[in-house]
């Protein structure tokens, strides 16, 4: 490997006007810059910015622990990390689990078999000195991740930390939720079924409340038997959706757009058209959401601005000591509106 004294060297300078020049201090003439970068891209000197980050006591690396990278959910959480860190000069280590690769959803509530994975994956970066972690959840849930009085600074996104030192960015379930169904109200709709995901997840419960927090505001009875779950899958939409349409409903909030592909498919068995006789909403804004027929109305997820906003925290922490006043930070979803929701005409 190419050391920064041979660089020094072959230019006929001292270690630390190549140093400089490196770290991109001024007071070095053109001429010798421009020797000293030649060399290196000649030599193929790479910096070695741990040892670097040793003698700094920082490394400018932050590492990002993953649930599971194929998430739909995780890429971009990631990017918008990695683009924050990038304009700051933060390097990134990701630790990618695979929980839901190793056990599907088996692992849920396991604290051995998740610490199992989990564990080793802090050390590793406790081992390698970065400045602070991310931790990207899967699903929104309490995660016992981060011990008390943990030594590095760190974030959780997308889910809750059991640990109340550690700031959570996540969505704004409810409130997103409570925006759709008004949207679907002010529509003309009063009779709205909903598909909702596991009954007991935090996800499904307050997208429930935004639901039930609408419909209170505009004077619109709740009617318990028009909710029902579908472990957020398009089969037990399907099947859901068939003793649903049985009722009076008019509309159906979905609260993911996989579950709308099964009340789309309900209502093509049934000879109905989305948009026109039952309207559908969704919440996510998946790729195939626009690719339905017709399109699906639906929520946004704020991902990078999830991952944006965790990073400006962890950063702020880093940098300047400073800890978030706000424990829980909620990111609104963006609504997109398509043509699966007509307007209700009352004859």
């Amino acid at each position: 490997m190419v050391t920064l004294k041979e660089i020094a060297r072959e230019c006929n300078v001292s270690p630390t006007t190549v140093s400089n020049i490196l770290n991109g201090k001024p007071k070095v003439g053109d001429d010798t810059r421009q020797k000293v970068l030649e060399t290196v891209d000649k030599m193929g000197y790479k910096p070695n910015y741990i040892a670097q980050g040793l003698r700094r006591q920082e490394t400018r690396t932050i590492g990002i622990i993953v649930e599971d990278i194929a998430q739909f959910t995780t890429p971009e959480i990631v990017e918008g990390i990695m683009s924050n860190g990038e304009e700051k000069g933060y390097r990134t280590v990701v630790k990618n689990m695979r929980l839901y690769a190793r056990w599907r959803d088996t692992w849920y509530g396991d604290e051995n078999s998740y610490h199992s994975i989990l564990d080793p994956a802090l050390q590793e970066l406790e081992s390698i000195r970065v400045d602070g972690i991310i931790y990207i959840a899967g699903h929104a849930r309490i995660i016992n991740c981060f011990p008390p009085n943990f030594p590095i600074p760190a974030v959780m996104t997308y889910a809750f930390s059991k640990n109340p030192d550690i700031p959570s960015v996540v969505i704004d379930d409810q409130k997103s939720a409570y925006e759709i169904v008004q949207y679907l109200i002010s529509k003309g709709h009063t009779k709205i079924g909903v598909i909702g995901g596991r009954k007991n997840n935090i996800h499904t419960q307050q997208r429930l409340l935004g639901y039930q927090k609408a419909l209170f505001e505009n004077e619109i009875l709740y009617n318990p038997n028009w909710v029902r779950y579908a472990e957020w899958e398009k089969e037990g939409a399907l099947r859901e959706a068939r003793e649903l349409f049985k009722t009076e409903v008019t509309a159906v909030f979905c609260m993911a757009d996989r579950m709308a592909g099964g009340a789309y498919a309900c209502l093509d068995e049934m000879g109905l058209r989305v948009g026109v006789d039952i309207a559908v909403a969704g919440f996510d804004n998946q790729n195939i959401a626009d690719f339905f027929l017709p399109g699906l109305t639906t929520m946004a997820l704020p991902l990078k601005e999830i991952g944006d906003t965790a990073a400006n925290i962890l950063f702020r922490k880093i940098q300047y000591g400073e800890e978030s006043a706000q424990k829980q930070i909620w990111i609104p979803c963006k609504f997109i509106e398509r043509q699966s929701v007509h307007e209700l005409k009352i004859e």
